[in-house]
């Protein structure tokens, strides 16, 4: 959007090449991923994005509007962040960021603002910039690929020169994986995210095939030059017949530049089975304020717009299915998940490599097994995951204990309910994730502290 805030078969093709291009193709199938027009989990199910966008960097102070967007049945937030041209998101905070997502059974759409407009408006980042941002954030993004999707640049070029969105976002790809990051990659149109003069549409599946992990979806912003359903369904068609993945990553009910088709918008989105992001929560400005969908940041008083978007025809409410990551669902293909099989490419401040903690493999009647793995480690800081397993029969509900050795703390955790009593670590299932069948899993997560050591306890399951 261009006014702004106040403030401004791929395995066997592998075997017939070499155990290199097998090892890539493996780990683009690492966490949320795309195949065709469609992006999958881990686990190979279809996930479609509903949801909406919330401004974090210039409302930091504004947390309980993860909790609020899910209330309204959203499965994704997409969370503005800056790396310099505003106040920059430091890594804890991008790392607290994440924790709520997960907390709130959202996928983390994390997107860099600092590009908006660039060559057109004053202060604006190039996508090479914002690609140092991301590298900076390496040690607490690792790990995350099944949460977190990286939006590289927001509305990376604006009308000046948008010819050279192409060779910049295939630079900016080509530099992420050479990097390491093994997340699902969300590119921006440039003309302010909506491509009027097809320069995404036209080049997209150039820069799809610079991206070694072919994991790259197209994010297109639907405002004023969308306003008449030919537009809409037009755009739309021409990525589907060119067999490439796109999300409707923002779009309004009203614009300055135009009258969005809103409508059609979402119900040629949910029909082709697109996702798709309003834009924006709350806190807009400058002209734009009905583009808010709650006032105030208050989710009981929803705007227009935000009744439109969460409760209308082909709105989130009815359309959203939650990501099968929360769910405790076992994999429906072979392919591992990051936490049970760790990228080789992380970082050595990060230490998804540390061999997890597991307890005694499930029994019988009412048995449970627990794995503590170390997925993320910074300075002063870790985030851990804890898998749960039941044995040879279905549980109700499940205990997990352990005991830190090396002055741990734990600061956040979400999807269990964790008390201590000194060094020792209780963590009970919340109300959705305590039944289990028979060797069925879950998982939950936590953010820490740590001093000197940061060793991998063991831990116990106990099951009913």
């Amino acid at each position: 959007m261009r006014t702004r805030f106040i403030a401004a078969g791929v395995a066997l093709l592998a075997l017939l090449t070499s155990v290199l291009a097998m090892t890539q193709s493996a780990q683009a199938a690492t966490g949320l991923h795309v195949s065709g027009t469609k992006i999958l989990e881990a686990n190979g199910n279809q996930f479609i994005m509903r949801g909406t966008s919330h401004a974090h960097t210039w409302f930091p102070s504004q947390t309980s509007s993860f909790a609020n967007i899910k209330s309204l049945g959203a499965n994704t937030v997409r969370v503005v962040l800056s790396g310099g041209r505003w106040t920059a998101n430091a890594a804890s905070d991008v790392a607290n960021v994440i924790a709520m997502c997960k907390q709130n059974r959202l996928i983390c759409v994390l997107e860099n603002h600092d590009t908006t407009g660039y060559g057109e408006q004053s202060g604006a980042y190039t996508l090479d910039q914002a690609v140092d941002y991301w590298v900076g954030l390496k040690s607490v993004l690792t790990g995350q690929e099944n949460h977190v999707v990286i939006n590289i640049g927001n509305e990376p070029y604006g009308n000046n020169s948008p010819s050279a969105w192409t060779s910049a976002t295939k630079s900016a790809i080509g530099r992420m994986r050479a990097a390491g990051f093994q997340h699902l990659l969300m590119v921006d149109a440039p003309n302010w995210g909506q491509d009027w003069q097809f320069v995404m549409r036209d080049n997209a599946a150039s820069v799809f095939d610079s991206d070694p992990q072919k994991n790259t979806v197209f994010s297109i912003h639907m405002y004023g030059v969308f306003d008449t359903a030919a537009e809409v369904t037009g755009y739309l068609q021409a990525f589907q017949t060119a067999g490439l993945p796109l999300v409707i990553g923002e779009f309004g009910n009203m614009h300055s530049d135009g009258d969005p088709d809103e409508d059609t918008i979402m119900s040629q989105a949910q029909s082709r089975g697109v996702g798709y992001l309003g834009w924006s929560w709350s806190g807009n400005g400058g002209g734009v304020e009905y583009l808010d969908q709650v006032t105030n940041f208050n989710v009981s008083q929803l705007t227009s717009w935000g009744q439109r978007l969460f409760n209308g025809a082909n709105g989130v409410k009815s359309t959203a299915k939650e990501a099968t990551i929360y769910s405790g669902q076992p994999p429906v293909s072979p392919s591992p998940s990051p936490s049970a099989s760790p990228s080789p490419s992380a970082s050595p401040s990060a230490s998804p490599s540390r061999s997890p903690s597991p307890s005694p493999s499930p029994g019988g009647a009412k048995g449970c097994a627990a794995t503590y793995t170390v997925t993320n480690q910074w300075g002063g800081g870790f985030q851990g995951e804890v898998t749960v397993k039941a044995g040879s029969s279905a549980i109700s509900g499940w205990t997990v204990t352990w005991t830190y050795a090396n002055g741990q703390a734990i600061t956040q955790v979400w999807n269990a309910t964790v008390t201590s009593n000194g060094s020792s670590i209780t963590a009970r299932n919340v109300s959705y994730n305590g039944g289990l069948g028979a060797g069925a899993s879950t998982s939950f997560g936590f953010l820490g502290s740590w001093n000197g050591a940061n060793g991998v306890p063991a831990v116990s399951c106990a099951a009913s």
